[in-house]
């Protein structure tokens, strides 16, 4: 009985002795998830309205056809001129200029004879898709961003140079609506601590029984649960 009650009593001055730190480290851990977890961005459907279509290849035999369609409600990229776009194309700052497009899911199609064939859809602002169309020095230059777009998202070997526009096809098979982002976050964003809220944890000491070798923290988030395990350092007595 002895024995039982002095485990008891060393696992009581332990979580005393521990409580404090557990929460500052909590407390931390929180602040470090809720500023780690992306924030909501707003966004809307939207129905693309189709421009023109082009067949390309993934690989050796693949057909791949993308839609480019345009929409109102995708924003511009900066309005350059073909000589400031060429300018940029030459330095070593032609990664910073972007241009706004959503890029849609595959869908399986069926082309003239047939066979099976993948479709993307891809979305850019009515006014730029004006732009492509009347220059064909940034329709080149949007169709090799738009498919190093699509063969980096979905990890596939689009053959650039051999891609054509079909004459007498807008797009193949159908557009679908898609979802775009209307605001998007800072890159860099204040996160205001000013009045954090410690979450619910719960500690527990294990074995149980006998002296504690760890202490157990289950912390409980917002659609997160956090298990912190930690080992408990004996306490020597005086020398």
């Amino acid at each position: 009985m002895a024995s039982q009650t002095d485990t008891s009593l060393l696992s009581a001055e332990l979580e005393e002795e521990e409580d404090e730190e557990f929460r500052q480290l909590l407390l931390q851990a929180t602040q470090k998830i809720q500023s780690a977890m992306p924030s909501v961005r707003d966004s809307k459907p939207i129905q693309p309205q189709p421009g023109f279509c082009i067949k390309t290849h993934a690989g050796a035999q693949e057909k791949v056809f993308v839609n480019v369609c345009r929409s109102l409600h995708v924003p511009p990229p900066p309005d350059l001129s073909r000589e400031e776009l060429e300018c940029l194309i030459e330095s070593d700052s032609a990664s910073s200029f972007r241009v706004p497009m959503s890029l849609g899911e595959p869908h399986a199609e069926l082309d003239n004879s047939g066979n099976g064939c993948t479709a993307y859809d891809v979305v850019i602002n009515s006014g730029f898709f004006s732009k492509v169309e009347a220059d064909p020095f940034f329709k080149e230059f949007f169709i090799t961003v738009a498919l190093e777009g699509l063969a980096d998202k979905y990890k596939m070997d689009v053959n650039h140079p051999e891609w054509r526009i079909l004459k007498n096809r807008k797009f193949m098979g159908s557009i679908s609506g898609q979802t775009i982002r209307t605001k998007s976050s800072p890159v860099i964003q204040e996160m205001d601590f000013s009045s954090p809220v410690l979450p619910k944890f719960t500690i527990l000491a294990e074995p149980a029984g006998r002296p504690p070798e760890f202490l157990l923290a289950e912390i409980h988030l917002p659609s997160v649960v956090l298990t912190v395990k930690m080992p408990v350092q004996p306490q020597l007595g005086p020398p």
